[in-house]
């Protein structure tokens, strides 16, 4: 807001510029002045707004111009100090102020008479009237192979929509109605569009049937599907939102029908009105038969937000265009990339085109958002066009480290979203970053964040080096950079200072060089997670079913959940019910090449679940970081259910305090072993002697045994060792019938002292589990490791996070009458 100026935005969408002057100071007494009435004046809820509408108002009414025209009025008001209805700018008193206020705005072209009917279309309208005319171009009619030329649609099965060039979005239960050839890849799929006739093939999609020759008989969420269709490289594509639906969103809906007869073409108006799982739904104009896969456009930003998918008697069902993002995750989902780095590059050429239809989306996006604040659809364009052709993210954590940090800077220090998003390229780290909050003292912190965003992104590549970015990327990096300083001349001075020291020369900035010549600073801290997994399994509470949760943890005291099921599972489910959650749960968590660690807190009977080994996909014979243990890439560890549920005893506080320093030392878990191992002649150590033994054990010990603990022996050594207060152990889950006890104590004590300390102990045991499980590995590696074959680690620091005994309150009761 410049110094006692204004913007007013009729109902029309016509913008009005409201100019008020300093006030006119009449004799109050006290010969004080108040200067700062203008801005006041501008400031006010509701008073100005409503003058100017009102002066707009009456002035129209005698106005019907042939051609628009540029109106300018002045007036005066009278302004009381001692109603305070309109706005309290005087110091107590009597006093009045005469302001000055001047109105400037265009008169657009009077339509014919006063038919209501014919007047010019008011904003809303005008969205639905040219969007329908720039979707239609990217609209696809999908059918039979041949089907295309099919006047009537005998052969057609539903909608579909360009994406970028010669990539289409349909719904799965579209191109499931094809025959197998649909799903084994071949191009099975006829493609009719403005363009011309052609054939496409199923790349990816989301269910998709295990037997291509039985389809479901119901297509669950998210119900989507990509086709290539290679003949298409000309074809004009939608704007995909980069943000969450907005709800209630104006939409409108639009996709291939024969509702009325012969095919065509149906476009309808509606709203978004709820979010229901992963469903968006609609009132208003609902999906019609052959609507499906066609796209649903929300009429305030100008982007496509969903696709048609269903109805019901009352509403309609959409998916949400971020269903797309499920599809990264599934076999060949790499290809989403590239992709979308096209759809961005398409977007642009079209803007910067003198010949393509108007400026396309980019300028329909403008004429929307004409002198409203935010980051604009023009610069937006130019930056995810620059954002395409950077390395993509490796996963939503490193995008959300980066927003992370830009919300904190601009919303305050102790920011955390209290909802977890799934961003898979850096312009969906965009779409988290609107709406932050208004115009600040003259400055859009829109802008701003988004800015500083990109500088963020600049410098988080660029101090990868050559491990990330080829020559063609350096280069781009470097002309983002450029564009981002330059853009960010009209930024907050703080803003614009923070951008400049991230993008500063390491000369300058006393940072060590970089190939890219950028500074390595950054608020996350450096080389760590965005985030650690919690999986909470709960003892059973019905039957055999064990209740299950999956959190993220960051930075060891702020807990976010992500999924659960309160009613459980078999404990012999848990594996293939975890596995889509916790895999979501660690793409969250990682950023780059910082990965998540797991931390299971789970019953003592389950502490011999052997969680390395459990895999993200199914085992085949593709080796990936998907296929790969768990144990063998990241830190996996055991922690104790039962005891998160008090505060820490002293002792274990003690302990653990003495673990992180270091050194470590073996205890055996049980007395009698290693010296007379399990035979049936040696004398059981009882739960007590256990305890006290545990306990006079020095400060740096850890429990260390051969053998299961989750029932036997074992289970009730491990429950002294925690009574005790140990926040570490070892053991071997498949340590029965064995006879190297005093083999496995003697190499565990090496370990331990290696280690040095708790974050020793992790790197060293990884490395054993990796030995371990190659198949590959030569004789003496193996028998080097071999010892360590299912060792398990309990790693249970008591305050991680901190234990909160604050009690449940009930909620005050509301103010109201007595009675």
């Amino acid at each position: 807001m410049a110094k006692g100026i204004a913007q007013v935005r009729l109902d029309d969408g016509t913008v009005v510029w409201a100019r008020v002057s300093e006030a006119q100071e009449l004799d109050r007494g006290g010969g004080y002045r108040d200067t700062g009435i203008g801005d006041r004046v501008v400031s006010m809820a509701g008073g100005l707004t409503d003058v100017v509408q009102g002066v707009v108002r009456s002035l129209r009414a005698g106005l019907r111009p042939a051609a628009p025209v540029e109106v300018a009025v002045t007036f005066g008001i009278e302004l009381s100090a001692q109603s305070g209805k309109v706005i309290g700018v005087l110091a107590d008193g009597g006093g009045k102020a005469s302001v000055t206020v001047s109105l400037t705005w265009t008169e657009p072209v009077a339509g014919p008479a006063a038919d209501p009917a014919l007047r010019p279309p008011a904003r809303h309208e005008r969205a639905v009237n040219v969007f329908d005319e720039i979707v239609r171009p990217s609209l696809v009619r999908i059918a039979a192979p041949g089907g295309g030329y099919d006047p009537h649609g005998a052969h057609y099965w539903g909608s579909g929509f360009f994406i970028a060039p010669g990539w289409v979005l349909t719904c799965a239960h579209v191109v499931g109605k094809g025959d197998a050839a649909v799903w084994r890849g071949e191009r099975a799929l006829g493609i009719t569009w403005q363009g011309g006739v052609t054939t496409g093939e199923v790349v990816l999609a989301k269910p998709r049937p295990a037997d291509p020759e039985e389809p479901p008989h119901r297509w669950e969420f998210p119900d989507i599907a990509l086709v290539h269709v290679p003949d298409a490289r000309d074809a004009a594509c939608v704007w995909l939102s980069e943000r969450p639906p907005a709800i209630p969103a104006e939409v409108s809906l639009h996709g291939w029908s024969r509702e009325t007869g012969d095919l065509g073409i149906r476009h309808g108006v509606g709203k978004a009105h709820a979010t229901d799982g992963k469903a968006l739904l609609l009132r208003g104009s609902l999906p019609v038969e052959g609507c499906s896969g066609g796209p649903v456009v929300d009429l305030r930003h100008g982007a496509v937000i969903g696709m048609n998918k269903g109805r019901a008697e009352h509403e309609g069902a959409a998916v949400p265009v971020t269903a797309l993002r499920e599809l990264h995750d599934l076999r060949g989902g790499e290809i989403l990339h590239t992709v979308l780095r096209e759809h961005d590059r398409h977007h642009l050429r079209r803007f910067r085109s003198t010949t393509a239809a108007g400026g396309g989306w980019t300028r329909a996006q403008a004429d929307l958002r004409k002198a409203a604040p935010g980051f604009l659809p023009a610069a937006r364009a130019h930056l995810f066009g620059r954002f395409a052709e950077l390395p993509a993210p490796s996963g939503p954590g490193e995008v959300m480290v980066l927003v992370d940090d830009v919300k904190r800077r601009v919303l305050h220090s102790a920011y955390q979203s209290p909802i977890e998003h799934d961003p898979r390229t850096w312009r969906d780290g965009v779409g988290l970053l609107h709406d932050l909050r208004g115009d600040e003292n003259g400055h859009d912190l829109d802008v701003d964040a988004v800015l500083l965003y990109a500088a963020k992104v600049v410098r988080h590549l660029a101090v990868q080096g050559s491990r990330r970015c080829d020559e063609a990327q350096s280069a781009a990096l470097t002309g983002l950079a450029e564009w981002i300083t330059t853009q960010g001349e009209s930024a907050h001075q703080a803003i614009r200072e923070e951008i400049a020291q991230v993008l500063e020369p390491p000369a300058a900035a006393g940072a060590p060089a970089t190939e890219f010549g950028l500074s390595s600073v950054r608020e996350h801290p450096a080389g760590q997670a965005r985030a650690d997994v919690l999986v909470e399994i709960d003892p059973v509470h019905y039957g055999d079913r064990y209740p299950w949760r999956v959190k993220l943890l960051y930075e060891g005291r702020t807990v976010s959940p992500l999924a659960g099921d309160d009613r459980g599972v078999p404990r012999a489910e848990l594996r293939e019910t975890l596995r889509e959650p916790l895999a979501d749960a660690l793409r969250r968590g990682d950023s780059g090449e910082h990965l998540a660690a797991v931390e299971a807190l789970l019953p003592r009977e389950l502490f011999d679940e052997p969680l390395d080994t459990w895999r993200l996909s199914p085992e085949d014979d593709l080796f990936d970081e998907h296929s790969m243990a768990l144990g063998e890439r990241r830190i996996v560890v055991i922690r104790d259910r039962r005891r998160r549920d008090r505060p820490a005893s002293p002792e274990w506080r003690r302990r653990w305090k003495a673990a992180v320093r270091g050194p470590l030392s073996v205890v055996p878990l049980r007395g009698e072993v290693p010296a007379s191992g399990h035979g049936p002649g040696a004398r059981r150590e009882s739960r007590r002697a256990a305890y006290a033994r545990l306990s006079d054990a020095e400060d740096g010990t850890v429990p260390v045994y051969c053998g299961p603990v989750g029932s036997g022996d074992g289970f009730d050594a491990m429950a002294a060792a925690l009574a005790a207060g140990h926040p570490l152990a070892l053991w071997r889950r498949c340590g029965r019938d064995h006879t190297d006890c005093q083999e496995f104590q003697a190499r565990a004590d090496e370990l331990l002292v290696r280690a040095d300390g708790v974050e020793g102990l992790h790197r060293h045991i990884r490395a054993l589990r990796i030995i371990s499980m190659d198949p590959d590995a030569t004789p003496d590696t193996v028998s080097e490791a071999a010892w360590a074959a299912s060792v398990a680690v309990l790693f249970d620091p008591p305050d991680r996070p901190p234990y909160d005994d604050l009690p449940l309150q009930v909620p005050p009761r509301l103010p109201g009458p007595r009675t």
